[in-house]
């Protein structure tokens, strides 16, 4: 069987992604269903038992940025090796709730970790690999902000301020920008249904 593809969700907090991401995962799998090829959905930080223990300290814990960082990295490594590349291999198709693009987006554009290091990274644990497609779910961060508002209680990035978002929101758009083949950008101010037709396409076009 020819190899799976790999789609990642992005977008700052409040973005609405998650809203959509379960209802992707089931069109997909319909598509996908004649072919015998399944849908993998997991997240970062996480998706491996080691991953979910990082994601606690990560979402909970301050350190330092840098250490943060490597966290983020150490995380992804063990993703890649024990759940995104055998899928790719057995032929399945990976739909994961963030990648590499939201570390360079929080920790490079929110918090300011300069971009070499993140590149550095990326390079060592990824090399070349990257999504098939990434849907940049983009929202103004005035509507993402009462959007957590309304959420559950906030992890310590949803208690960012406004303009940790802005910086974020920015990276994901130059991020979005640099790679215009790889990324789809969905306004996530528009209605449900409308966004979920713009979803229909991309599955229409993997």
């Amino acid at each position: 069987m020819a190899r799976g593809r790999f789609i990642t969700f992005e977008g700052i907090d409040g973005a609405g992604k998650t809203t959509h991401l379960a209802w992707f995962r089931d069109r997909l799998a319909d598509k996908l269903a004649p072919s015998g090829r399944t849908v993998v959905m997991t997240r970062e930080p996480g998706g491996t038992p080691l991953g979910e223990t990082l994601r606690e300290i990560l979402l909970h814990q301050s350190m330092d940025l840098e250490t943060e960082a490597l966290l983020m990295f150490a995380a992804r490594r063990e993703h890649l090796a024990q759940v995104i590349e055998p899928a790719l291999v057995r032929g399945d198709w990976v739909l994961s709730d963030r990648f590499t693009d939201a570390t360079f987006a929080y920790q490079g554009g929110g918090r300011g970790l300069p971009r070499d290091k993140l590149e550095a990274l990326e390079r060592w644990v990824q090399g070349g690999f990257q999504p098939d497609r990434t849907v940049l779910f983009d929202v103004p961060t005035d509507t993402a902000s009462e959007r957590r508002g309304a959420a559950r209680e906030p992890d310590r990035f949803e208690r960012e301020t406004e303009a940790f978002f802005t910086r974020t929101r920015d990276e994901y758009l130059r991020r979005a920008e640099e790679a215009p083949c790889r990324f789809s950008i969905v306004d996530s101010t528009q209605s449900i249904e409308a966004i979920r037709k713009q979803l229909e396409e991309i599955i229409a076009a993997l």
